[in-house]
């Protein structure tokens, strides 16, 4: 997929001496250096593979910038501005161009977004049973514990949820996962990827995917990623009070952090989630730092 939106030669580097497994974020910045992130670690991409050494390091053009959106977008601009105006690109597989740009406003009505200057190309990954270390944790005798996954951007939030669900399948627990992909990066594209007892409703906002999926597939339980509004915030708590079980990520750095987010409060005060999965950097992505119960009392 790489192949048929990256420059040749950039493409031939990566391909040539880069594990493609290891990358997580190709970072793209007119005229500036290309940074990769692999492992959690930021490093430049030269002639022969990643270096230290900002003199050997590959810069790239905004002409070459554009085309690689062009690309990703099947010569058809017009044909993913919904997603433009929400500032990426979703491709197959959950590859996902963030897009850096000029926005283009009416009032506050985001139209489209031109004159692109960079691009976060972040390179989703199965990591087989990296859920298996809270995974009987955030289950009950037949369902799955209300659970909200904390951690910073790159993490591996998104990483830990896909494998969960994929995990509940393995075992044959016969829930009916509802999945609410709103940016599209849950569902890789690998054959049974997101297990046998799941439905998917993607690129939807999280109150019309919550709505219409509660009221048109009957889920026990429903996954989503990255809250972000008040909006995200309501559309659980319309979820737990219609009895259905909701797991979710959140970016944020710590346990300190979450609860100084302005939109989040009544979900910790009502105790809507019954664990809390904190994730870092720390040894690379998905590192468990600490699981907590609704009372943030310490369970591992």
């Amino acid at each position: 997929m790489l192949k048929k939106i990256l420059p040749e030669n950039i493409y031939n580097i990566l391909n040539n001496y880069v594990n493609f497994d290891s990358i997580n974020e190709i970072r793209l910045r007119a005229n500036k250096p290309i940074v990769l992130s692999i492992k959690g670690k930021r490093i430049f991409l030269g002639e022969k593979g990643v270096t230290s050494n900002l003199n050997e390091a590959i810069k790239i053009s905004k002409i070459a910038i554009e085309d690689i959106i062009f690309r990703a977008s099947e010569c058809s601009i017009y044909s993913v501005n919904e997603q433009i105006k929400k500032g990426f690109i979703v491709m197959d597989g959950g590859i996902r161009l963030g897009l850096g740009g000029d926005l283009i406003q009416e009032g506050n009505i985001v139209k489209t977004m031109t004159n692109f200057n960079s691009i976060n190309l972040r390179i989703p990954h199965e990591i087989k049973n990296c859920s298996l270390e809270v995974f009987d944790y955030l289950m009950a005798d037949n369902f799955v514990y209300n659970t909200l996954i904390i951690a910073p951007p790159g993490a591996g939030k998104t990483t830990l949820l896909r494998d969960f669900i994929c995990q509940l399948s393995e075992r044959n627990y016969a829930f009916n996962v509802l999945v609410l992909d709103e940016r599209g990066e849950l569902d890789i594209g690998k054959i049974n990827s997101l297990g046998n007892f799941t439905d998917k409703i993607s690129f939807a906002k999280k109150s019309i995917g919550f709505e219409n999926g509660i009221r048109s597939l009957s889920p026990n339980l429903i996954v989503t990623d990255e809250l972000g509004t008040k909006e995200d915030v309501d559309s659980i708590i319309y979820a737990v009070n219609c009895g259905v079980n909701v797991m979710a990520s959140i970016h944020c750095e710590n346990i300190d952090s979450l609860f100084k987010k302005p939109f989040i409060d009544k979900l910790l005060n009502d105790k809507c989630f019954n664990r809390y999965v904190l994730l870092s950097m720390k040894n690379g992505p998905g590192t468990i730092e600490a699981i907590y119960n609704e009372n943030f009392s310490r369970l591992k």
